[in-house]
């Protein structure tokens, strides 16, 4: 895997001008920027940077996670891919046709989404899995240019709270009129276009091992989504 520039090149360009993904070496938040380097220092074959989206730009569903995990997308690259949360996620894309060949997670495993993307609502990876809310922020007008780069979008699917938040507030929303919670769907606009706003518990280890999330749960919303997709 491509190694990582330890110092980060400046961002071009002010928040109007944002792609719709970081460069590997987003130096836009201190604190990342030098966890990203200490984890580069033990692990210099990881990805280490932030991780792009995964899926083609005519994508209709946008999966939105929190951030990528220090030995999952942190380490492979790819949003959601060497870690459990990867295996139930990419599980259900599958199920509901979203993608084609096999998840093997890696990167280079031939599995490819169709009419799907993930993305993140922070691009490089926090320690203990947390963001802060500077980073949160910091990170959101990529969020935005992610959703406006896709012309054909209808739903969002966010994984958690804080992608959930994050969410709400690139929309320019209010989060008292759309709290979070799981199985929640708000029909909302941006930039004139009608999209629905799906949420989810995390598909984290920890929430599928203490019950919080299951299969079924987890199903259920991506059914959800299917049916804005795919109307009968």
């Amino acid at each position: 895997m491509p190694k990582r520039p330890l110092t980060p090149a400046p961002l071009p360009g002010g928040e109007r001008g944002i792609p719709p993904e970081a460069p590997a070496d987003c130096p836009l938040c201190p604190r990342l920027v030098a966890y990203r380097e200490e984890v580069a220092v033990k692990e210099p074959d990881w990805f280490n940077g932030a991780v792009p989206s995964f899926g083609p730009e005519d994508a209709e569903l946008l999966i939105i996670g929190l951030a990528p995990g220090v030995t999952g997308a942190n380490r492979t690259g790819r949003p959601f891919t060497g870690d459990w949360a990867g295996d139930l996620l990419y599980a259900t894309i599958d199920k509901f046709g979203y993608s084609t060949g096999t998840y093997d997670a890696r990167p280079d495993d031939g599995l490819k989404l169709k009419r799907a993307m993930i993305t993140n609502a922070v691009r490089c990876v926090p320690p203990q899995n947390k963001p802060v809310g500077a980073e949160i922020n910091q990170c959101r007008p990529f969020l935005s240019a992610r959703i406006a780069a896709l012309p054909k979008l209808k739903a969002m699917i966010c994984l958690g709270k804080i992608s959930h938040d994050s969410t709400v507030r690139t929309l320019g929303l209010k989060l008292k009129d759309h709290p979070f919670g799981h199985g929640t769907h708000y029909d909302v606009a941006f930039e004139g276009r009608p999209l629905a706003l799906i949420s989810s518990y995390h598909c984290s280890r920890y929430n599928t091992n203490t019950g919080r999330l299951t299969a079924e749960m987890f199903e259920d919303v991506f059914a959800m989504a299917k049916g804005v997709t795919d109307p009968a």
